[in-house]
Protein backbone atom coordinates (compact mmCIF):
# COMPACT_ATOMS: atom_id res chain seq x y z
CA UNK A 1 0.00 0.00 0.00
CA UNK A 2 1.44 3.38 -0.97
CA UNK A 3 -0.40 6.39 0.39
CA UNK A 4 0.21 9.69 -1.33
CA UNK A 5 -0.30 13.75 0.22
CA UNK A 6 -3.31 14.24 -1.89
CA UNK A 7 -4.94 11.04 -0.85
CA UNK A 8 -4.79 12.27 2.96
CA UNK A 9 -7.30 15.43 2.05
CA UNK A 10 -10.08 13.16 1.31
CA UNK A 11 -9.67 10.78 4.29
CA UNK A 12 -12.10 11.43 7.22
CA UNK A 13 -10.77 13.89 9.68
CA UNK A 14 -10.75 11.06 12.80
CA UNK A 15 -9.30 8.69 10.33
CA UNK A 16 -6.62 11.05 9.28
CA UNK A 17 -5.42 11.96 12.53
CA UNK A 18 -5.12 8.17 14.05
CA UNK A 19 -3.31 6.78 10.28
CA UNK A 20 -0.90 10.25 10.50
CA UNK A 21 -0.09 9.85 14.45
CA UNK A 22 0.68 6.35 14.42
CA UNK A 23 3.58 7.10 11.32
CA UNK A 24 6.08 8.57 14.23
CA UNK A 25 6.24 4.95 15.84
CA UNK A 26 6.46 4.27 19.43
CA UNK A 27 6.59 7.80 21.24
CA UNK A 28 7.36 8.10 25.35
CA UNK A 29 3.83 8.93 27.60
CA UNK A 30 4.19 11.68 29.94
CA UNK A 31 1.85 13.18 32.52
CA UNK A 32 2.61 17.51 32.60
CA UNK A 33 1.72 18.71 35.68
CA UNK A 34 1.08 22.58 36.28
CA UNK A 35 -0.54 24.76 38.60
CA UNK A 36 -2.56 27.79 37.46
CA UNK A 37 -1.54 31.39 39.40
CA UNK A 38 -4.35 30.98 42.06
CA UNK A 39 -2.92 27.19 42.74
CA UNK A 40 -5.43 24.78 40.95
CA UNK A 41 -3.78 21.76 39.37
CA UNK A 42 -4.01 20.29 36.16
CA UNK A 43 -2.62 16.70 34.48
CA UNK A 44 -2.17 16.13 30.70
CA UNK A 45 -1.11 13.18 28.59
CA UNK A 46 1.55 14.09 25.89
CA UNK A 47 3.57 11.87 23.81
CA UNK A 48 5.69 14.83 22.37
CA UNK A 49 8.09 15.21 24.95
CA UNK A 50 11.65 15.18 23.12
CA UNK A 51 15.57 15.58 24.11
CA UNK A 52 16.70 18.72 23.31
CA UNK A 53 20.45 19.22 25.57
CA UNK A 54 22.47 18.14 28.33
CA UNK A 55 24.36 21.11 29.02
CA UNK A 56 22.05 23.10 29.97
CA UNK A 57 19.87 20.23 30.63
CA UNK A 58 16.55 21.11 27.91
CA UNK A 59 13.86 19.30 27.22
CA UNK A 60 10.88 19.80 24.59
CA UNK A 61 7.25 18.97 23.73
CA UNK A 62 4.96 20.09 21.45
CA UNK A 63 1.47 21.78 22.40
CA UNK A 64 -1.28 21.86 19.95
CA UNK A 65 -2.50 25.54 18.56
CA UNK A 66 -3.50 28.07 21.27
CA UNK A 67 -6.34 29.12 18.92
CA UNK A 68 -8.50 27.98 22.19
CA UNK A 69 -7.82 27.35 25.87
CA UNK A 70 -5.40 25.05 26.65
CA UNK A 71 -4.93 24.72 30.66
CA UNK A 72 -1.55 23.09 30.29
CA UNK A 73 -0.06 25.74 28.06
CA UNK A 74 -1.82 28.76 29.85
CA UNK A 75 -0.54 27.71 33.11
CA UNK A 76 3.44 27.19 31.71
CA UNK A 77 2.75 30.33 30.18
CA UNK A 78 1.89 32.20 33.73
CA UNK A 79 4.14 30.03 36.41
CA UNK A 80 6.92 29.41 34.00
CA UNK A 81 7.01 25.51 35.74
CA UNK A 82 5.96 22.55 34.95
CA UNK A 83 6.33 18.82 35.45
CA UNK A 84 7.03 15.80 33.07
CA UNK A 85 5.96 12.18 34.73
CA UNK A 86 6.32 8.75 33.28
CA UNK A 87 3.41 6.66 32.81
CA UNK A 88 4.11 2.70 34.05
CA UNK A 89 2.15 -0.43 33.59
CA UNK A 90 -0.48 -0.01 36.43
CA UNK A 91 -1.27 3.54 35.44
CA UNK A 92 -1.39 3.77 32.26
CA UNK A 93 -5.88 3.84 31.78
CA UNK A 94 -5.53 6.78 34.74
CA UNK A 95 -3.23 8.63 32.64
CA UNK A 96 -5.40 8.28 29.47
CA UNK A 97 -8.09 9.19 30.92
CA UNK A 98 -6.34 12.71 31.73
CA UNK A 99 -7.21 13.50 27.91
CA UNK A 100 -10.48 14.05 28.22
CA UNK A 101 -12.06 17.47 28.52
CA UNK A 102 -12.03 18.04 32.04
CA UNK A 103 -13.59 21.63 32.71
CA UNK A 104 -10.50 24.13 34.01
CA UNK A 105 -12.54 24.03 37.40
CA UNK A 106 -12.37 20.01 37.95
CA UNK A 107 -8.72 18.51 38.96
CA UNK A 108 -7.72 16.28 36.88
CA UNK A 109 -5.56 14.27 39.63
CA UNK A 110 -8.54 13.84 41.77
CA UNK A 111 -10.97 13.26 38.71
CA UNK A 112 -8.44 9.68 38.24
CA UNK A 113 -7.27 8.84 41.13
CA UNK A 114 -3.19 9.84 40.88
CA UNK A 115 -1.43 11.85 43.71
CA UNK A 116 -0.21 15.07 43.45
CA UNK A 117 2.94 15.58 45.32
CA UNK A 118 5.13 18.81 45.56
CA UNK A 119 9.11 19.43 45.76
CA UNK A 120 10.19 21.74 48.28
CA UNK A 121 9.96 25.43 46.13
CA UNK A 122 8.63 24.63 43.20
CA UNK A 123 4.63 25.11 42.31
CA UNK A 124 4.08 22.66 39.98
CA UNK A 125 2.24 19.58 40.95
CA UNK A 126 4.39 15.80 40.04
CA UNK A 127 2.41 12.17 40.02
CA UNK A 128 3.26 10.57 43.05
CA UNK A 129 2.31 6.99 41.32
CA UNK A 130 5.11 8.25 38.45
CA UNK A 131 8.32 6.29 38.51
CA UNK A 132 10.29 8.92 37.19
CA UNK A 133 9.31 12.87 37.57
CA UNK A 134 10.84 15.68 36.31
CA UNK A 135 10.45 19.51 37.21
CA UNK A 136 11.55 22.13 34.63
CA UNK A 137 11.50 25.67 34.23
CA UNK A 138 10.09 27.67 31.55
CA UNK A 139 13.33 28.52 29.08
CA UNK A 140 10.85 29.49 25.72
CA UNK A 141 8.15 28.77 23.72
CA UNK A 142 7.95 29.18 19.78
CA UNK A 143 4.70 28.83 17.83
CA UNK A 144 5.53 26.86 14.58
CA UNK A 145 5.00 29.14 11.50
CA UNK A 146 3.75 25.60 9.62
CA UNK A 147 0.53 24.80 11.84
CA UNK A 148 0.59 27.13 15.00
CA UNK A 149 1.22 24.49 17.40
CA UNK A 150 3.75 25.94 20.21
CA UNK A 151 7.34 24.10 20.89
CA UNK A 152 7.49 24.80 24.46
CA UNK A 153 11.54 24.39 26.20
CA UNK A 154 12.34 23.74 29.63
CA UNK A 155 15.59 23.22 31.50
CA UNK A 156 15.63 20.54 34.42
CA UNK A 157 15.22 22.16 37.80
CA UNK A 158 14.95 18.59 39.27
CA UNK A 159 14.44 14.74 38.76
CA UNK A 160 13.15 11.47 41.19
CA UNK A 161 13.96 8.24 40.34
CA UNK A 162 14.67 4.99 41.96
CA UNK A 163 18.70 4.98 42.90
CA UNK A 164 18.86 1.23 41.51
CA UNK A 165 17.79 2.38 37.96
CA UNK A 166 20.81 4.57 38.14
CA UNK A 167 23.33 2.74 36.05
CA UNK A 168 27.47 3.18 37.24
CA UNK A 169 27.88 5.16 33.44
CA UNK A 170 24.43 7.37 34.05
CA UNK A 171 22.08 5.44 31.99
CA UNK A 172 18.82 5.20 33.15
CA UNK A 173 17.43 1.76 32.97
CA UNK A 174 13.53 2.86 31.48
CA UNK A 175 12.89 -0.62 31.40
CA UNK A 176 13.38 -1.60 34.94
CA UNK A 177 10.58 1.49 36.05
CA UNK A 178 8.15 0.07 34.05
CA UNK A 179 7.62 2.94 31.77
CA UNK A 180 5.54 1.95 28.83
CA UNK A 181 5.23 3.54 25.16
CA UNK A 182 2.77 5.06 23.08
CA UNK A 183 1.52 4.68 19.53
CA UNK A 184 -0.90 6.37 17.36
CA UNK A 185 -3.60 8.40 19.78
CA UNK A 186 -4.38 5.53 21.79
CA UNK A 187 -2.52 2.55 21.96
CA UNK A 188 0.28 1.68 24.73
CA UNK A 189 2.76 -0.24 25.10
CA UNK A 190 5.21 -1.90 27.51
CA UNK A 191 9.19 -2.80 26.22
CA UNK A 192 11.55 -5.11 25.77
CA UNK A 193 15.34 -4.27 25.41
CA UNK A 194 17.27 -5.67 22.63
CA UNK A 195 20.98 -4.60 23.65
CA UNK A 196 22.81 -1.59 25.05
CA UNK A 197 25.44 -0.84 21.93
CA UNK A 198 28.87 0.27 22.05
CA UNK A 199 29.72 3.97 20.56
CA UNK A 200 29.64 3.57 17.17
CA UNK A 201 33.10 4.35 15.16
CA UNK A 202 33.96 4.32 11.72
CA UNK A 203 35.81 0.77 11.03
CA UNK A 204 35.36 -0.28 14.32
CA UNK A 205 32.89 -3.37 15.40
CA UNK A 206 29.89 -2.55 17.54
CA UNK A 207 29.75 -4.50 20.94
CA UNK A 208 27.25 -5.29 23.02
CA UNK A 209 27.40 -3.69 26.53
CA UNK A 210 25.88 -4.99 29.75
CA UNK A 211 23.56 -2.12 31.88
CA UNK A 212 26.49 -0.49 33.02
CA UNK A 213 27.50 0.16 29.67
CA UNK A 214 30.74 -2.15 30.39
CA UNK A 215 31.17 -4.35 27.11
CA UNK A 216 30.10 -8.03 27.46
CA UNK A 217 31.61 -11.05 27.69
Amino acid sequence: MIIFRNDLDDMEKRYRARLINSLSGFKSANLVGTADKDGNLNLSIVSSVFHIGANPPLMGMISRPHSVSRDTLENILVTEQFTLNHVDEKHYMAAHQTSARYGRERNEFEETGLTAAFSDGFEAPHVAESPLSIGLRLVETQTLAVNQTVMVIGEVVWFRVAESAVQTDGYIDIESLGTVAVSGLDSYHTTHRLNRLSYAKPDAELSPLDLTGARKT
